[in-house]
């Protein structure tokens, strides 16, 4: 094949970025509303009733299949780190349901005709690199000829049936843990603007390709009484899942929730990106902002709680006495941000303070 003579940005070819790029959760649920449900075995212990972040099938006793896929087009131009931020978001999946991962299949879209074949094999190396740094294989996958480069994984793994973390099994009473700070999309908006510093770049990448190993550890703790990973529909999207599922209200303590350094200024400079707006669209009406904030505070508020995060961190649900274990547990796998941010409480919705 003969190589294009000027290859372009890849997120030039990209109309959303990373987790930016899924189907705003209110035209999801238009769209799956009319789906025939066939009937469903006992073994399968999560499906699509609570949005959660992966199917779990029971094998025996002492084992359950967790099978999830994830895929979106470019957020960054470096080849090799749009392959580990599409493996590292993929793989997190397993995490968020307190699994170990096993193995993946690797999912590959590419504009043969645009993009270089080493173009091509960076990303996919990128990809590679976070595989082995999970401890898995690539074991197979599939390919087309797209219009815009896509990349993903579908991603394997196990747990104990009675390890389960779901994100519906939050309890009243519960406080709320983020590993990872937010801002990811804000990130993405101002590269995207090239308005990004090689500085914010760096913490970009430095938070996308950080895996979430921690949910293996804290599926073991029976205080944790559920978990999910924070990606595309921001931190609102996601802590809403968990509210629904349990039939609670979250409360959030915004001034405790972390954010990417330098991130504050970028979004008040007006660096969001469109799913931000189709985010808070879907489920503005279900969130209470605080008292006394200006329209120009709201209007921030309202665009970092509804920010994409791609390969976001995973919000724990735990009982108030596991908050120190479950703070050390993400500090032992690395995550200096994690912090409490929230508690959960009676009602519905969620509730900004």
């Amino acid at each position: 094949m003969t190589k294009p003579m000027t290859e372009p940005r890849l997120t030039s070819l990209s109309h959303g970025g990373g987790c930016g790029c899924k189907i705003a959760p209110g035209v999801l649920s238009e769209i799956l509303k009319n789906t025939a449900s066939l009937p469903l075995p006992p073994e399968l212990l999560v499906g699509i009733e609570t949005s959660d972040d992966a199917a779990v099938y029971q094998l025996n006793d002492e084992q359950a299949l967790i099978a999830t896929t994830d895929f979106f087009m470019p957020i960054v131009d470096n080849p090799f780190d749009f392959g580990r931020i599409a493996a590292t978001n993929a793989i997190s999946d397993v995490y968020a349901m307190g699994g170990t991962p096993i193995m993946a299949l690797a999912l590959v879209g590419m504009p043969i005709n645009v993009l270089s074949l080493d173009t091509i094999g960076q990303i996919l190396a990128g990809g590679a690199s976070v595989c082995k740094a999970a401890g898995i294989p690539i074991a197979g996958g599939h390919t087309i000829d797209s219009v815009e480069p896509i990349y993903g994984l579908v991603a394997l793994g196990l747990v104990h049936p009675k390890r389960i973390k779901r994100n519906k099994d939050a309890r009243i009473g519960d406080r709320l843990i983020l590993g990872k700070p937010i801002g990811v999309g804000v990130l993405s908006a101002a590269l995207k603007k090239e308005a990004l510093n090689a500085e914010g770049y760096a913490r970009m990448i430095a938070t996308t390709t950080q895996l979430n190993t921690a949910g293996i550890e804290l599926s073991a703790l029976e205080a944790v009484h559920a978990l999910t990973d924070v990606t595309g529909f921001g931190l609102g999207g996601h802590a809403l899942e968990i509210a629904r599922g349990a039939k609670c209200q979250v409360r959030i303590d915004w001034n405790r929730v972390p954010l990417i350094e330098g991130v504050q200024a970028l979004a008040e400079a007006g660096m969001v990106t469109g799913a931000s707006a189709r985010n808070w669209a879907a489920y503005g009406h279900e969130i209470t902002l605080p008292e006394g904030f200006t329209n120009v505070q709201q209007a921030l508020l309202k665009n970092l709680l509804s920010d994409p995060q791609t390969s976001g961190g995973l919000l724990v649900s735990c009982a108030p006495e596991a908050v120190n274990d479950v703070l050390a547990i993400f500090e032992r796998h690395g995550f200096a941000y994690a912090a409490e941010i929230g508690a959960v409480q009676e009602g519905t919705g969620m509730r900004v303070g």
